[in-house]
Order: structure tokens, then sequence, then C-alpha cells
């Protein structure tokens, strides 16, 4: 069983199934992952002293956990290190390919090593939320009399893939994605150690900074890529791991952007106006560039959802709504599967009809309020509801529109010195067409005695 798809399991002492150490010839990834819990990097909020992570790497809190965490950000790392202390027994299993049964005998073995030694044991399950309901269930009772101490590992949000009873007797840990100055530190690591490649080579800023960006937060993945240039440059005789060597090795080529600098700006700045435009091939050209280069995709989701009202509008209601459900599958889902979400979205908000009406809307009568045109509410459509408010004369000549059958009736809603005033002007795009069909009659029967019922 190969937990994360890379950390091979063997038989340790006493024939049980746990993590052996890495090989001379390993995978880089594998030679350097954290020895001890120091070592371990990006997550400080789960190291503080006496926090519950430490605690349970050194042995002393026989509690259950789930892991949650994007890929490469040091799960099947800790479950090596609670392997590391001697004081349990370790268990491994895959939840690609261990079923009931593998699970049963694991616990069965475990309660007469309990009885037998007094020896607890830790069961690692990685990607345990492809476990079944049933494969879940089977874990409840064992768990739930220490028979085992789960330390369970998931990139799934665990309220939705782990059922409730068992989410309920584990600790919840939330990893968090690495950031790009934790990739470079474990790259720069990787580069100088023995364990990893033993400074027999070197590698240059715009290489590190390609495989950083490369990595999205995948420690793995830096590495993976690290080690297949480090390959290509060493075969080709080269001293130093060059841009293009890294590029040719990974099959990618580095994208320039500054995520602070002018490129972020401009390639933004193109992405608008390409969507404004309705040219959807260039929007989704400016996507891709963003994504392949790193950026944030929830930067990207927000800006779809502004653009969806201040572009589209009323021309294409559903456009804020595919924006803000692209935004919600970011967050829920990330990448790389909310790239799909939001070539989705780009897609619907460039091809659909424009109209900056809103926009100029709420602008023009943001203008009045701060130019001081603001004025009293007219004392018909005041507060009526508490005590001596009928005195003051509020709600009074009020008339309910729902009481006429056109629903619409005459009467004055702006303070006195706004009347007349029209800020929003529909323009004659998509759905915005029967707005601008409809509102000159709207107005019509507002105003019909305009001027005759001032506060």
């Amino acid at each position: 069983m190969q937990p994360d798809g890379l950390f091979d399991l063997t038989p340790s002492a006493g024939g049980a199934s746990g993590f052996g150490a890495p090989a001379t010839d390993a995978p880089l990834a594998v030679r350097m992952r954290p020895r001890f819990l120091e070592e371990l990097v990006g997550q400080d909020h789960l190291l503080a002293q006496g926090a519950p992570l430490r605690r349970i790497v050194a042995g002393g809190a026989p509690m259950s956990v789930i892991l949650w965490g994007p890929p490469g950000s040091g799960k099947t790392t800790i479950a090596h290190l609670v392997a590391a202390s001697g004081e349990r027994h370790f268990v491994a299993m895959s939840a690609l390919t261990a079923g009931v049964k593998d699970v049963r005998e694991v616990i069965d073995t475990a309660r007469r090593r309990r009885r037998g030694t007094g020896t607890h044991t830790v069961l690692f399950i990685d990607e345990v939320h492809r476990f079944t309901k049933t494969q879940q269930d089977s874990l409840l009772a064992a768990v739930e009399d220490g028979t085992v101490t789960l330390l369970a590992a998931t990139t799934e949000n665990p309220y939705f893939s782990v059922i409730s009873p068992l989410l309920s007797r584990c600790l919840l840990l939330t990893l968090r994605p690495l950031d790009d100055d934790d990739v470079r530190m474990l790259i720069r690591r990787a580069v100088a150690e023995e364990r990893g490649l033993g400074g027999e080579i070197t590698l240059a800023s715009e290489a590190e900074d390609h495989l950083v960006r490369l990595a999205s937060g995948d420690v793995r993945k830096a590495l993976t890529a690290l080690e297949a240039a480090a390959g290509a440059a060493i075969a080709a005789g080269q001293k130093e791991i060059e841009l293009g060597t890294a590029e040719r090795a990974v099959d990618t080529a580095a994208v320039r952007y500054d995520r602070d600098g002018d490129e972020h700006y401009d390639v933004i700045s193109a992405f608008i106006k390409s969507m404004r435009g309705s040219d959807v091939d260039a929007a989704l050209h400016y996507l891709a560039r963003m994504l392949v280069a790193g950026e944030d995709p929830r930067f990207i989701a927000r800006r779809l959802v502004i653009f969806a009202s201040e572009d589209i509008g009323l021309a294409d209601s559903t456009a804020l709504t595919t924006a803000i459900n692209a935004a919600q599958a970011v967050q829920l889902i990330g990448l790389p599967e909310a790239q799909l979400n939001l070539s989705h979205a780009v897609i619907h908000l460039a091809t659909a009809p424009k109209s900056n009406a809103a926009t100029t809307a709420i602008s023009k009568a943001l203008e009045d309020v701060r130019a001081g045109k603001a004025g009293a509410v007219p004392s018909h459509l005041r507060d009526a509801h508490y005590k001596g408010a009928a005195n003051l004369g509020h709600g009074a000549g009020y008339r309910y529109p729902h009481d006429d059958p056109r629903g619409v009736v005459t009467q004055q809603y702006a303070p006195a010195e706004l009347t007349g005033v029209e800020y929003y002007s529909p323009s004659m795009h998509g759905a915005e067409r029967l707005i601008a069909e409809r509102l000159p009659k709207l107005r019509q029967v507002l105003r019909a005695n305009e001027g005759t019922n001032k506060a």
C-alpha cells in the first residue's frame, strides 16, 4: 500500500505494517521528509508548546485525530513522525486499497496486543475520505473505547466526506497550504543537505522562482520537479540548474508574472478588459496565464463577482449568480479542479450582454449625496410604528402599491430636493431591454402629480 501514492509501506519490527526508512535511491521528496517535528514547515499554528499535534507526535496524547489539508502540506509527514515514536505500535493503511476486512483484522490484533502487552496501537489511514460509510462505521467502536488511536488524513472537507459519528470522536486539525517562502526554504534545504542533492549542483534564482510558482504550495510537487531538473542538468554536464533546464525537465514554461508587481496588474487589467469587450478567447488566455503563474484563485473569483455587476448588471442578472457560485466553488474545492469553475464563469461573463447602468446609477447617486443633496424623508414614508409617530404625521397619506391593480401608484418617494432626478438609465442590451421598455411607464405613473405631494 502506498499512502499519497508516494510513500512505501514496509514491514517493520514485529511484522506490523509501518513506514520504513527511506532508501538512498528513494525519490528526493521521500529523502527530504522531516525527521523531527522541528523540521516541519508551514504549520506553526499547530506546533505551539503543548499543542495537540506536538503532544501526539511526542506520544503523550492518545487522542484520535483527522488531519485535513491540501496535497503536500505535511499530512503523511506527520504520520511518519508519529510512527517514529517507539512507545506505540504503528499500523498504516491506505483507503485506496484497504477494505472492512483489513480494518477489522487490525482492530482485532490491536485489542489482543493491548490486553497482552499493554502496547497501544496507532492506526494511520491515508485518504480516509475514500472509505465508504460502512468502512468508516467499522472504526467507530475501536476508536470509541481506545482500542486504536486513529490518525486519518484527507484532502477533502471532512464535514462532507467523514461520517458525523467518526468526526465527533476525533480532533480535527487543519493544515494550511505552504506559502512561497516555505516552499522556497524546503527547496534550498534539498539542494544543500547531504540526504538531498548534497550541494553537488546549484539552482539559479530564476529556476528557483519557477519551481516555487509551479508547486502552488505543494512541496512534494516542488521537490519532484527539482529532482527532475537536477537530473537533466547533471546529464548535460551542468553545475547549475538554469531556468531553461527546469522548464524542459517539467515540460512547463515559466510564466513571467510577479504577484506584487506590474505584470500582476497588467494581466488582470487585460483579463477584465477582454471580458468587457466580449472576447472570450482572450479572457480565457489571461485566466490560464494567471493560473499557471500561481495567482490566488480567490483573487480571480473576487474580480469576477465585481465584474458581473459592474459590466453586466441587469443585462444578465444570472451572471452575478454564476460568479458567486464560482467564488464559492473556489473556496470549497480549490485548485486544480476549481479552474473548471473559473472557466465556466469567465465564458458566461465574457459572452453575456453588457451594461454598466448599475455602475453609473450608484455613482450618480453617491455624487449627489456627497454633494449634500440628501433632503428630508417625505413624511408619508417615515416610520409610523412607534408610539407618537401618528401625532407627528408620520405615515399619513401613504399609498400601498399592492392595493392598485397595476402594482404601482402615483406617490413621491425621493426627498423634495431630488424629485425628478433619474440615476438609472438602462441599456437596450439583453434582459435590460425589458426594463428600458417598462421604466418610462413606471416613472410616468409615479410622477403623475409631481410637485403637488411635497412633504
